[in-house]
């Protein structure tokens, strides 16, 4: 079995990018710009979340890997307002253009994601190690 430390550096090539977190940003970020139009404290939850899954994995990262703090939220961040504005236009084109069923799309995808970034979370923390 592959090690998933090799796996993330394959995909993510820069050291300190982490995919699996910013798949959740993108699809969280969905939500909230479907969401935000509604002015909700739904929105608000999901805006402090957002703010949250942007930063908090930064600090997660052990000191050998960490970039730049700046760079690295500046780049989520950019990924979060793009994320935000589609799922702004998402929402507008529901029953227009695409049928009303999709409306939870955002929300069923953002929930695959993190429950996969979860997964190799755990996977990164409980692997075993061979002993020195």
């Amino acid at each position: 079995m592959r090690d998933l430390e090799g796996i993330r550096e394959t995909v993510g090539g820069e050291a300190g990018f982490a995919v699996d977190t910013t798949f959740v940003v993108f699809f969280l970020a969905l939500e909230f710009g479907r969401s935000i139009l509604n002015f909700g404290l739904d929105g608000l939850l999901l805006g402090i979340c957002l703010a949250m899954v942007i930063a908090v994995p930064y600090f997660c990262m052990s000191d050998a890997s960490r970039p730049n703090f700046a760079r690295w939220i500046a780049g989520r961040s950019v990924i979060a307002a793009f994320a935000t504005l589609l799922g702004m236009a998402f929402e507008q084109t529901l029953g227009v253009v695409l049928p009303d069923m999709m409306r939870f799309l955002p929300m069923t995808l953002l929930i695959v994601s993190a429950m996969v970034s979860c997964y190799i979370q755990f996977y990164s923390v409980l692997r075993l190690r061979p002993a020195k």
